[in-house]
């Protein structure tokens, strides 16, 4: 068996994801583990990335240093180049530990905490999570929706986690072998 990735909107048979109350468990019970997406399928953080661009370009701007982009993403890729990444994952961090607190569960992470509490909960394969989101803010979102029971905590892999960070695909190899599968 291969281990499964959730976020896509077809099950690895090609059968339409799990809506409503059906089970995941079930839907899940062939794989030897699942490696789910944090922000935007488990949770919403409560993040406005507006806001932490503007702080990564503060970061940059206080050093004298012209970015090289306004896109987050590409300012956090070219921090290292730049002598700053502290300090551009600080200000990230910083927005989004307090987004994971005040984030909102998912429909997904609501059926995915079920299964772990109900009937379905030996059916569902191990599980973690490999997220662009820092590792801490991760794990705040994961204790703060008790999503701890269903994840296997060695296995939330965030952006900070690994050397590298997605889509690059150490951080998603490093939430399999945590898990304990093979890809």
């Amino acid at each position: 068996m291969t281990p499964g990735v959730e976020g896509a909107p077809a099950g690895a048979d090609g059968t339409p994801a799990a809506s409503g109350t059906d089970p995941v468990g079930s839907r899940l019970a062939g794989y030897d583990a699942v490696v789910y997406d944090l922000d935007g399928t488990l949770v919403e953080l409560a993040v406005d990335w507006d806001a932490v661009a503007d702080d990564v370009l503060d970061a940059y701007a206080e050093r004298a240093l012209i970015p090289p982009s306004e896109e987050l993403w590409d300012l956090l890729g070219a921090a290292d180049d730049y002598g700053i990444r502290a300090e551009v994952e600080a200000a990230i961090a910083g927005h989004e530990r307090p987004g994971a607190r005040e984030s909102a569960r998912l429909p997904l992470g609501d059926r995915l905490t079920g299964t772990a509490a109900g009937a379905d909960a030996g059916s569902h394969p191990p599980a973690g999570v490999c997220s662009l989101n820092c590792e801490e803010a991760c794990r705040i979102a994961v204790e703060t929706h008790g999503l701890d029971d269903a994840l296997v905590s060695d296995a939330i892999v965030g952006r900070d986690t690994v050397e590298t960070r997605k889509p690059d695909p150490a951080s998603l190899l490093a939430a399999i072998d945590r898990i304990g599968a093979a890809p």
